[in-house]
């Protein structure tokens, strides 16, 4: 029998799989797009996440800062709190783990909604990206639900499939990016409807003109109904109750994983 010899350098002769210019190379991003869904996908199913409350806003939000960013921070680091109490990221249902806080694991918002819920004792997520500045991990996310993602439209899936419910601080184009697709999905049709908050209504005002989409035809009225206003935490948690949040550890809560995978709820178990 020959030995590979002379062959065992040549890169064709590598494994695919132990091949790290052959994984990392162009016609491979379709592969590392999918690992990247499975990889995450593996721990949270293992860890019994069955649904999430997601949090947006701004990385630059400073809990030192002026005097509005200081509110923001603070607001949104009570909301977490008050929703892994109130919402049964606390409690498990046969080892099930609902309504737990997911934010993209940054600084700002959404370190003091992870920041939030850790106060409160319960497990809380982040989903983060790779960037050139600004985004790393804080330190206030369970450290085995603390995932890094290359690809933007991967990390914004995981925060899409399992969120129960949204709220949206005050943030820039990421945040806007954010809302607005998970609004899209809502309104399309692509996922199951889910109460949404954006907090600091004045902010919001400001910044987007939603009566403006209206009377220029390119949205229905109704879908002003698509969300909600709040300007304190206890506000915004009281909205999603009022649109139908559930805190009931008996209801089905992987709807969202059902639309948009083709799995059913009963499957994360």
């Amino acid at each position: 029998m020959m030995s590979a010899g002379k062959y065992a350098q040549e890169e064709t002769y590598r494994l695919a799989a132990l091949d790290p210019d052959f994984i990392l190379g162009d016609s491979m991003r379709g592969a590392r797009f999918m690992m990247e869904y499975a990889k995450a996908e593996e721990h949270l199913r293992a860890k019994n996440i069955v649904s999430t409350i997601v949090v947006f806003g701004s990385a630059r939000v400073r809990e030192d800062g002026e005097e509005r960013q200081a509110r923001v921070y603070e607001s949104a680091r009570e909301f977490g709190r008050i929703a892994s109490e109130r919402g049964g990221a606390l409690n498990h249902n046969g080892g099930k783990r609902e309504n737990v806080i997911a934010t993209g694991g940054g600084p700002g918002v959404m370190e003091a909604a992870n920041r939030g819920a850790m106060d409160a004792g319960a497990v809380t997520i982040g989903f983060n990206i790779v960037l050139p500045h600004e985004q790393e991990p804080n330190p206030y996310i369970t450290p085995e639900l603390c995932f890094q993602f290359h690809y933007f439209a991967m990390r914004k899936m995981h925060l899409a499939m399992r969120a129960r419910a949204l709220v949206v601080f005050p943030g820039g184009f990421g945040t806007l990016d954010e809302l607005f697709e998970l609004l899209t999905l809502n309104q399309t049709g692509k996922a199951p409807k889910l109460p949404v908050v954006l907090y600091d209504r004045a902010f919001w005002d400001k910044i987007v003109n939603f009566e403006a989409l209206v009377d220029a035809g390119v949205i229905a009225e109704t879908d002003l109904e698509r969300f909600d206003f709040a300007d304190d935490a206890e506000e915004a948690w009281e909205s999603l109750l009022s649109q139908g949040l559930s805190t009931d550890e008996e209801t089905e809560s992987g709807a969202a994983i059902a639309v948009m995978s083709g799995w059913e709820p009963s499957g994360l178990m």
